[in-house]
């Protein structure tokens, strides 16, 4: 129970900044306009800036984590084949299962994930964390799209240029690409530029998060589905059991086993409300998705670290 307290106290203030974007959407502090306009601003600026940052100043050999990268991706492709499979089982309509898929898979690593993994080891540190961003955002983007598509048979409706467009323009990838030379090279951009571009990183995180809890309804609690809760089961908690397991039996070091498990222990992104909004699938399933299984992850992540440190594998 000691190292449930301490990580809690370790993880708390990423959820209390959630909590805090509830309280000022509850009280009109903040409003509809307010998170869509912040959300892009992380989006295209302030979360750029920070993984920037952070790989341009390591060296690209301290932060490329082959194994890393390959195991993630394909513990990714691989839970969204089972998410797939219990789909099969559960759900009839078509929407409901693209819905059930996404929210089962799709993790909310670049905020809530990048926000604990600097809290348990440091902003200086994330740069492996950071580069791991560019891979994987794609994978998501892709299964995102085959999951909400193949059910309806919508899948030649999608522009697949555009959508490889989209991926590669993404802001969060263009930023690591642009950060590999600097990294590479060591180029010095000057304190001026450093401190600048240091002040928008810093408040990415907590922008991100305020407005994550902005955006959440709490009234979804009150009517969330069994679907809603199976698939938040295995967001939280049994996928990121498997992906443990895995690192486990690949004799990963304590950073990567950590940056690992809050990969997959990380609740369900809020792009997946987004896409099932756009694609005309369940939107109000994935939002309740979101909520239960963000709601939730302070206590699974919590006890899922401090599991790792009483095992000595973080």
């Amino acid at each position: 129970m000691e190292q449930f307290f301490f990580t809690i106290k370790i993880i708390s203030p990423v959820f209390l900044l959630i909590i805090l974007g509830i309280f000022l959407r509850k009280t009109n502090i903040v409003n509809e306009v307010f998170v869509s306009l912040t959300s892009k601003f992380v989006f295209t600026v302030s979360l750029p800036a920070l993984i920037f940052l952070k790989l341009s100043s390591i060296t690209i050999e301290v932060a490329f984590d082959g194994l890393l990268i390959i195991t993630s991706l394909l513990l990714i492709f691989s839970i969204f084949i089972i998410s797939w499979i219990i789909s099969t089982f559960l759900t009839k309509d078509p929407k409901d299962k693209g819905a059930f898929i996404q929210g089962s898979f799709r993790s909310n690593y670049a905020i809530v994930g990048l926000a604990i993994l600097a809290n348990l080891i440091g902003y200086d540190n994330l740069g492996k964390a950071s580069l791991l961003l560019a891979f994987i955002m794609p994978l998501y983007n892709i299964l995102g799209i085959i999951s909400l598509t193949v059910p309806m048979n919508t899948e030649n409706k999608i522009n697949l240029l555009q959508t490889m467009k989209d991926i590669i323009l993404n802001p969060l990838i263009l930023s690591v690409i642009i950060a590999i030379p600097f990294s590479i090279f060591q180029f010095d951009i000057g304190d001026t530029l450093n401190i600048t571009i240091g002040y928008l990183g810093e408040i990415a995180l907590p922008l991100a998060l305020i407005g994550i809890g902005a955006s959440l309804n709490l009234e979804r609690l009150k009517s969330a589905s069994s679907l809603s809760i199976i698939s938040s089961f295995l967001k939280i908690i049994i996928f990121p059991a498997i992906a443990v397991l895995v690192g486990v039996l690949l004799q990963f070091d304590k950073e990567e086993m950590l940056i690992l498990f809050i990969l997959f222990a990380s609740p369900t992104a809020i792009a997946s409300f987004i896409m099932a909004e756009a694609m005309n699938s369940n939107a109000k399933l994935s939002g309740d998705i979101i909520v239960v299984s963000t709601l939730c992850s302070v206590i699974t992540i919590s006890l899922g670290v401090a599991f790792l440190r009483y095992f000595n594998l973080f």
